[in-house]
């Protein structure tokens, strides 16, 4: 019950910016104070923003204590276009620009409410993972990490951005029973829309962790299994050393299209933000 008043509590505003003829809407909550770290909370395929809120309460709960602009942006037409080449979506086969779209956001959010414009994040599921990639391979000037949430690269044949290639902080929890989003890689169907070949989770994370210049094994640590009754495990596979970005997976064994019970994704993904702007 505290958490749906916590919830039912949050005012969230709406707005939307003029992007090549078509208004972008997104909702958001203020923070507390200038010099906010903002947050970009990316839904799934087929979703929308305020649909996305509920499961991210936990980070609401954290707004004002860590000074936290929250914002929810919608897709286009529930979808977003992202870097999957092949993807059956409107907002794909229009090419809807989403690099103006959160370059807009970014701008409007620093002159009207001062935010750290060096502490810009993204945290999606899904669809919205494929975003936070997007945003990674073709903005990361702009962002200062991400989180990808049942979600992988695009496979190679798959790709239609144009990827600049630089080393930033990542962190993927993906399931690998998941079947939407296969661990081992291949083809994504959600809602009966084709989204194309995947590559696998390993694939995905040495991605990043080849930008960034690591080579050998990832630090391994098995997380405290806080809920056996869900069935799940999870693994932290962990590349970091100084002057590196951190890339980091949370392999979630006996995990689905979905979130686990032994973490929650998004204190996991604000604690990893944190980590990389910290001395």
């Amino acid at each position: 019950m505290s958490i749906q008043v916590s919830f039912a509590q949050k005012q969230v505003q709406t707005d939307s910016v003029l992007i090549e003829g078509h208004y972008r809407t997104f909702h958001f909550l203020k923070a507390p104070k200038p010099g906010a770290m903002l947050i970009f909370v990316l839904h799934g395929s087929g979703g929308d923003g305020l649909g996305n809120r509920k499961g991210a309460v936990k980070l609401e709960e954290q707004q004002d204590a860590e000074n936290l602009l929250i914002v929810y942006p919608d897709g286009y037409k529930r979808y977003w276009n992202e870097c999957r080449k092949t993807a059956q979506t409107l907002a794909n086969k229009e090419d809807i620009n989403e690099n103006a779209f959160f370059e807009a956001m970014i701008q409007y959010f620093d002159k009207n409410y001062q935010i750290n414009t060096k502490q810009v994040f993204a945290v999606g599921t899904s669809g919205g993972g494929h975003m936070a990639y997007k945003l990674a391979l073709t903005m990361p000037e702009r962002l200062r990490a991400i989180t990808a949430l049942i979600a992988n690269l695009p496979d190679t044949n798959n790709i239609d951005c144009t990827e600049k290639r630089m080393a930033i902080p990542v962190m993927i929890v993906n399931g690998t029973i998941d079947t939407v989003n296969p661990y081992e890689g291949g083809e994504v169907i959600t809602g009966g829309i084709s989204l194309g070949l995947v590559r696998s989770t390993e694939r995905t994370f040495h991605y990043w962790a080849d930008l960034a210049g690591y080579t050998g094994s990832p630090k391994k640590e098995l997380l405290p299994d806080t809920d056996p009754n869900d069935h799940k495990t999870i693994e932290r596979y962990t590349y970091k050393a100084k002057g590196k970005p951190e890339v980091t997976l949370l392999k979630v064994i006996g995990g689905k299209h979905d979130y686990p019970n032994d973490i929650n994704v998004y204190l996991e993904a604000l604690a990893f933000f944190k980590r990389q702007i910290t001395p």
